[in-house]
């Protein structure tokens, strides 16, 4: 089942999309919510309910009214908070080696993460970016999940039944901004605060099963063999899979839930696939060949994702009519603020 948030006149909805059609849940069904934060705190009972009107459209015994106009958006509008893992060891060898410093050997000790800004949770289409954000702005291809009941404590051999779904993430990162301050050994923060974009929709964990393949040795819970690339202006510049993943989202999960309780609509991402962001690809090309020209998004840029069985992410950058900058308020620099 592909779950989605819409919007009609204002108001946010919860659907299912279906060859590419969107129907409404709960006029099909009363009991189901009309928005994905309340379906999602239903747990279970609700899930089910939701595959049963799925099931029913597509065998033709509901006969329920398609959605024409509407905007499409993050399948979790509001996630409860959200945070971003580091799973692939490919990409994050490959930005150590590219700076010249050996693979940390922690890498293999323990799944990571940090939290972003729940509250900048985008969706498909226009995307705005403020003028420091262009200071090498980026794209990251990444899958996140999505938390479907709560826990505490979570062992990773049980840590997969906490999930409602799987969907696209784009962690867009402000590179200059993020470099910056990470300095301090801190963060990341403003660099990538600003736009943390999933979609199209939420696909729940059945639809997946023809792509499960064997988990990485040593490791515990779920692994999929999703294709995964991403376009800058119709050319191809990523291209990996979901298996690549050393961290499964299990395990993943097992750690975030130390102690603390996760909740409906927690996301989570994968962190980013191997060649995933210009950040690794530029770092990799100048390695190569000191000449290279680094690349980074410019205003207008079409960024497209697709990952197998999870669909394809569209979205254009664009850049805000200001030219108010944090970079400028930095103290002892040249300019109006400095002391």
């Amino acid at each position: 089942m592909k779950l989605v948030s819409y919007k009609t006149e204002d108001n946010e909805h919860l659907g299912v999309c279906i060859n590419g059609h969107i129907y409404n849940l709960h006029a099909c069904d009363s009991l189901i919510p009309d928005t994905m934060n309340a379906f999602l705190q239903g747990g279970e009972e609700l899930m089910d309910r939701a595959k049963k009107v799925d099931l029913e459209i597509k065998s033709g015994t509901c006969k329920a009214n398609e959605e024409v106009f509407f905007e499409l958006l993050a399948p979790v509008p509001h996630p409860a908070s959200c945070r971003d893992g580091y799973a692939f060891r490919q990409h994050v060898a490959a930005a150590r080696r590219n700076r010249r410093v050996d693979m940390i050997e922690e890498f293999d000790h323990y799944p990571i993460f940090y939290f972003t800004n729940h509250n900048a949770i985008q969706g498909p289409g226009d995307i705005e970016c403020m003028p420091d954000h262009f200071q090498k702005l980026d794209f990251e291809l990444e899958v996140a999940v999505v938390i479907g009941k709560a826990g505490r404590n979570i062992k990773a051999s049980e840590a997969d039944q906490y999930i409602a779904g799987y969907t696209i993430m784009n962690d867009m990162s402000a590179r200059t901004l993020q470099m910056e301050e990470m300095l301090l050994n801190l963060g990341p923060a403003k660099g990538k605060d600003f736009s943390t974009i999933i979609g199209p929709w939420l696909v729940t964990p059945d639809e997946l099963e023809p792509y499960k393949v064997s988990t990485k040795a040593g490791h515990v819970g779920n692994s999929y063999d999703l294709k995964m690339k991403c376009w800058v202006n119709g050319k191809e510049v990523s291209s990996g899979s979901m298996a690549d993943m050393d961290w499964t989202f299990a395990e993943i999960i097992e750690r975030c839930a130390y102690g603390v309780d996760i909740l409906p609509g927690d996301v989570i991402g994968s962190g980013t696939v191997g060649t995933g962001c210009f950040l690794e690809l530029n770092g990799t090309a100048l390695f190569n060949n000191p000449e290279f020209k680094p690349q980074w998004l410019q205003p207008n840029d079409v960024i497209e994702m697709e990952i197998t069985g999870l669909g394809h992410l569209s979205n254009i950058i664009r850049k805000a009519n200001t030219d108010f900058s944090i970079l400028a308020l930095k103290k002892n620099n040249q300019n109006e603020y400095s002391v």
